[in-house]
């Protein structure tokens, strides 16, 4: 199979990300993380210091064997040695301090971004997720956290340790012969170049790289909540066909970044092993033609000084070699934290609204008050600019005027929406496919702002509600049932948490789902998994019901609610329905028309529009589009 094409690369990195990182680490850790960073230069300095030990104990040597004087020459070297020995010790201190120091700031750092990650994913409204797979989503917080915790506890420290002693190193060479220094510095800038072009190809695709596991990840999920479908319509071939794709395409990023990054080490430690040859040679070049010295010590060239130099160079492109190697962790890093940052910095749901939702009751001068005590009344407080404070008691009096919405600017689905929902109606949506039954839901929830034209609640334009106390009068019952994993009666609660034992087992009574759930191995204490994969999907339709019953809201939306439910268990779960939607404002979509025949008003939407509204009768004497719908002279898809 030919190789897919690569899109187009991203010329450069987003070192901003990596900016940020860091800030938000020390405002995380304002006093451990400068502790941390103390003892990695203090274990960096330490393990440049040998070259001058080294250097004057070889000088000692070199006197004794001109003098023979071996007691001075040992009270010389003695201290040094203690003195060195004491400095391991200290350093081994400080590398298990800042090594346990990053290990807790890492895993604390990432404990809150996952936490600020969850917590501003509640706060993006339902575009976001309409537009973006959930295995990609999925994939921040695994891969593109997971390459945060190498960046973190791995690259930066071992990059700022490799770099103070590059710098520690570099001080000394030229403290001893800055002639040698540049010999060293020539053989490095090569080394750079080499580094530079093979490890900017290796961010390159570093960065695809970490994109591409996102959207791998996002159609494995995909296919996982689709293997019924795939399996009924005979899919594999294709399914593997189209992953072969997508995993070609991950396939090539990643080898070619490992490829740039596996080669990268390998010719960086030969230039530096070349690199130690030359050293060798010149100075014992130097040496035996007795050059002058140039230096900052003013020292002239001796063994003393040749020997160290040559272990200085080891370790100056050793270190060198260690910064380029971590280069591919903080390319992976600052790609991950780019990933972060778009999710983080999503734009929020936007709600300017100022309007409540509290308990209220009538006082004895017939006034509505607020009370802390669920009353079972409610009323919108609504302040006003002069400070005074009205009292609207919840009555679910809905109407849309003149609405047009669109889910992006040149497509409308929704035109000149004209609905007027009274309080204790019971109004019904019907139609095809894409009508826009749902759409007007949405609208009702807040899920999504209109374009144009009013939606009042209770008199009260919802703009200026706010979106959670909106939402908190509205129940609803989806087509797509979600279950939670817990128990049934948790699932049941997740329509009030603060609901009683007794009023979930009500509620599910008044759904007509007791019956079942009594029967479960546990009853309401059955532990559900896997979106209650355990149950049958109108079992499931039945919790989701008695869920929207324990929150007891004064409006209704029923999305198809008993559209899983068979005609036996329907006509159980009628009754049951007839008491939910008993003195509530309810919106009814059904594709199953006989369940909207006892409806106040029907409203028939055709592309977004509504084309006929009225009672059953009325609308049968018609003839119209509900006419051949309910006869069945019109098929509704």
């Amino acid at each position: 199979m030919p190789r897919p094409k690569m899109p187009p690369m991203k010329k450069k990195l987003n070192v901003n990300a990596l900016k940020r990182v860091i800030k938000i680490l020390f405002s995380y850790y304002p006093v451990l993380l400068p502790i941390a960073i103390a003892c990695i230069i203090f274990s960096a300095v330490t393990a440049a210091i040998p070259a001058i030990f080294n250097q004057q104990v070889i000088a000692a040597i070199e006197e004794w064997f001109v003098s023979r004087d071996w007691a001075s020459a040992k009270e010389e070297i003695l201290p040094k040695i203690i003195l060195l020995a004491s400095l391991y010790v200290i350093s081994l201190i400080a590398v298990t301090s800042h090594t346990q120091l990053m290990a807790y700031i890492t895993q604390g750092f990432l404990g809150k971004m996952r936490k600020k990650l969850f917590d501003g994913m509640q706060n993006l409204p339902i575009r976001y997720f309409d537009t973006h797979k959930h295995g990609d989503i999925m994939s921040y917080y695994t891969n593109d956290i997971d390459t945060l915790r190498q960046l973190i506890s791995q690259s930066i420290p071992a990059l700022l340790q490799s770099s103070i002693i590059v710098i520690a190193v570099f001080s000394i060479m030229l403290w001893y012969s800055i002639w040698m220094t540049l010999v060293v510095l020539c053989g490095v800038i090569i080394m750079m170049i080499v580094s530079g072009k093979i490890g900017g190809g290796s961010a390159k695709y570093f960065i695809r790289q970490q994109k591409a596991i996102g959207k791998t990840e996002g159609f494995i999920q995909e296919m996982m909540n689709g293997q019924k479908v795939v399996k009924v319509f005979c899919h594999e071939e294709k399914s593997i066909v189209e992953f072969e794709k997508i995993n070609d395409a991950l396939y090539e990023d990643s080898r070619r970044a490992h490829a740039y990054a596996n080669c990268l080490g390998p010719i960086i430690m030969n230039l530096g092993n070349i690199l130690y040859v030359i050293i060798a040679t010149v100075g014992g070049l130097f040496l035996l033609s007795g050059a002058k010295n140039f230096s900052i010590s003013g020292m002239a060239f001796q063994i003393s000084i040749i020997i160290p130099f040559l272990n200085m160079t080891k370790q100056f492109t050793g270190n060198i070699n260690q910064v380029t190697q971590q280069i591919n962790s903080v390319v992976m890093g600052m790609a991950g934290a780019e990933r972060v940052f778009e999710l983080m910095d999503a734009q929020s749901e936007t709600d300017d609204g100022y309007v409540t939702l509290v308990n209220a009751k009538i006082d004895s001068e017939g006034n509505i008050t607020e009370t802390d005590e669920r009353t079972g009344m409610w009323a919108w407080k609504h302040p006003h600019t002069d400070g005074t404070l009205t009292y609207t008691k919840l009555m679910g009096d809905v109407r849309l005027n003149d609405v047009d919405f669109g889910y992006t600017d040149d497509k409308i689905v929704l035109k000149n929406i004209d609905i007027y929902a009274e309080p204790g109606q019971q109004i019904a949506f019907v139609g095809a496919t894409g009508a826009g039954k749902t759409t007007i839901t949405n609208l009702l929830n807040r899920f999504y702002d209109i374009a144009d034209g009013k939606i009042r609640y209770d008199g009260i334009n919802i703009n200026k509600i706010k979106k959670s106390d909106l939402r908190r009068s509205l129940g609803i019952v989806l087509q797509e049932t979600n279950l939670f994993t817990g128990t049934v009666m948790e699932n049941i609660r997740y329509g009030r948490l603060e609901a009683t034992d007794e009023e979930c087992i009500k509620a599910a009574k008044l759904a007509g789902a007791d019956d079942f759930i009594t029967r479960l191995p546990d009853g309401y204490e059955t532990e559900l998994t896997n979106n209650g994969a355990n149950l049958s999907q109108g079992q499931r339709q039945l919790i989701a019901i008695a869920r929207a019953a324990v929150a007891d809201p004064p409006v209704m939306i029923l999305d198809e609610a008993t559209s899983s439910i068979d005609t036996r268990t329907e006509a159980i779960v009628q009754k049951g329905m007839e008491m939910l939607m008993k003195g509530r404002t309810v919106f009814v979509i059904a594709h199953r028309l006989s369940t909207v025949k006892n409806s106040d008003v029907i409203m028939v939407l055709e592309q977004g529009r509504i084309i006929e509204r009225g009672t059953h009768d009325a609308l049968i004497e018609q003839k119209g589009k509900y006419y051949q719908l309910y006869t069945g002279a019109f098929e509704l898809e």
